[in-house]
């Protein structure tokens, strides 16, 4: 399958007449959507990638006693 399979191409009074459903479209399928104007392009149109998952970022432990504990700094929280 090359890149123009997995890409949509509409022109700008279409997209006009139909964004709602050419984002959903994209949204769902992951699909990208080239938007032209006079037969060439003018935007792409791509899906949000999914953040990154935060499992397995922390690379080292603490206790609580060592989170909690006050920190040999003064700050003055008026500043």
């Amino acid at each position: 399958m090359n890149a123009s399979e997995h890409t949509l191409t509409v022109s700008i009074s279409e997209f006009k007449a139909n964004c709602l459903r050419l984002s959903a479209d994209v949204a769902k399928t992951g699909r990208k959507l080239i938007v032209t104007r006079y037969g060439k392009p003018l935007v792409e149109i791509a899906p949000v990638n999914a953040p990154r998952s935060l499992v397995g970022s922390v690379t080292y432990l603490c206790s609580d006693e060592e989170l909690m504990s006050p920190q040999p700094i003064e700050w003055n929280a008026s500043l």
